[in-house]
């Protein structure tokens, strides 16, 4: 079952997947919100500007049947007259064409905007395969789409057929009028038939636009394992992050490493933790950590310090409150001062004693150092990361080829 939900298509399209889809011309679109806008454009457009479409057909119509006795057996002045007829009906019509040409245009762009791609353009010969075609006739599409058009057909028959039937009597008086006055009625009637028919193709657009927007979203939907798939594309593999962020520790592990000649102490657990420590008077406003490590990397730390001389003091509390509270290249915090303080002070006596000689200082034991920052031993997580970290050669810090090599 687990098998088969993951086969179904059930997952909306993630946005990398609607760009792709767009890239290749898979756009939203409904040809009945298209053939409603021109038919709006035309309608307005002829009841806008039906006064200068009157005077440029009046203009055309006497051009056309105005001439005299030698003009009419004239070839050459009769084509010059059908040359002004058509201009004049040009000038009528152009605006129209304007409109309705914007309608087309910009309607689309009312759903999914203008995309231009080759690829709508490419040659597939599998859509030549008959069996694909009748396919697609006889899909669930057909039925559907089929059901669409006799919904547009009666929605606007019925409005256009409703708008003729209250009017049917104005329509059968036109016999008894003028001329003049039943030419202008026709016209109002015609007009008003039109509207019904441009409001009819409204309602046929309301309904085919949610439906259009469905059928695409539905088209481009996923499957969970194509959903993980494109996560893992876009945002990596996770064991290629995860290498790549043990490489980074490995790196600034040995970056850290170079620091530990240059501290002033290595305050230890004396197995589980080492901090090294580095004060410069005048540079520093308090002294910061520069090194820091539990199990393994402890042992390198302190390794390092006895070869480089630094002095290596051995006060559990204030080790683990320095690894658990302050960050590399970070400046112990305020309840830290005296202990540091007291550290330090030990470290100067100590230096003064190599070089002129007298007692042995003696190492601090009663440091002062606040429970709440004495967080205990070593965390799970630490401890297996450090795991980790050590059976990797690619950034286990003892093993600077290697992990040189990886990085």
């Amino acid at each position: 079952m687990a098998e088969d939900s993951d086969l179904e298509k059930t997952e909306s399209a993630t946005p990398r997947r609607l760009q792709k889809a767009r890239e290749e011309g898979q756009i939203v679109r409904s040809r009945e919100l298209s053939t409603f806008a021109l038919l709006a454009a035309g309608f307005f457009g002829v009841w806008g500007m039906s006064g200068s479409i009157g005077e440029h057909l009046q203009s055309m119509l006497r051009a056309a049947f105005t001439f005299d006795h030698a003009g009419a057996f004239e070839t050459r002045r009769m084509m010059i007259g059908a040359g002004v007829a058509s201009r004049e009906g040009l000038y009528a019509l152009l605006p129209i064409l304007g409109f309705t040409g914007a309608a087309a245009l910009f309607a689309p762009m009312a759903l999914g905007g203008w995309q231009l791609s080759a690829k709508g353009l490419e040659p597939k010969f599998n859509r030549l395969n008959p069996i694909a075609g009748l396919g697609k006739i006889f899909s669930i599409n057909g039925p559907i789409q089929l059901g669409m058009s006799l919904a547009k057909t009666l929605v606007v028959g019925v409005i256009g057929g409703t708008a003729v039937w209250n009017r049917r009597e104005e329509i059968l008086a036109l016999a008894t009028q003028p001329l003049h006055l039943a030419l202008a009625n026709t016209v109002h009637l015609i007009a008003v038939c039109c509207g019904m028919t441009v409001a009819g193709m409204f309602v046929v657009a309301a309904m085919d636009v949610p439906y259009q927007l469905w059928q695409f979203h539905k088209k481009l939907r996923m499957t969970k394992e194509e959903v993980k798939r494109e996560h893992r594309e876009s945002e990596g593999d996770p064991h290629v992050k995860g290498r790549i962020r043990q490489q980074q520790r490995a790196i600034a592990r040995r970056r850290m490493m170079t620091n530990v000649p240059k501290a002033d102490v290595v305050v230890t657990n004396p197995t589980h933790f080492a901090v090294a420590l580095q004060y410069t008077d005048g540079e520093m406003r308090a002294p910061k950590v520069v090194a820091k490590g539990v199990n393994l990397v402890a042992a390198r730390i302190r390794e390092i310090a006895a070869e480089n001389n630094v002095p290596l003091l051995e006060a559990p509390p204030l080790a683990r409150a320095l690894y658990h509270n302050v960050e590399l290249n970070r400046e112990i915090p305020g309840p830290l001062y005296g202990a540091v303080a007291e550290v330090l002070a030990w470290v100067y006596q100590l230096r003064r004693f190599k070089t002129e000689g007298g007692d042995v200082p003696l190492a601090p034991t009663e440091l002062d150092v606040p429970a709440e920052l004495d967080k205990g031993g070593v965390s799970d997580d630490e401890a297996e990361q450090e795991a980790a970290d050590t059976l990797n050669p690619a950034v286990n810090p003892d093993n600077d080829d290697a992990s040189g090599a990886s990085a």
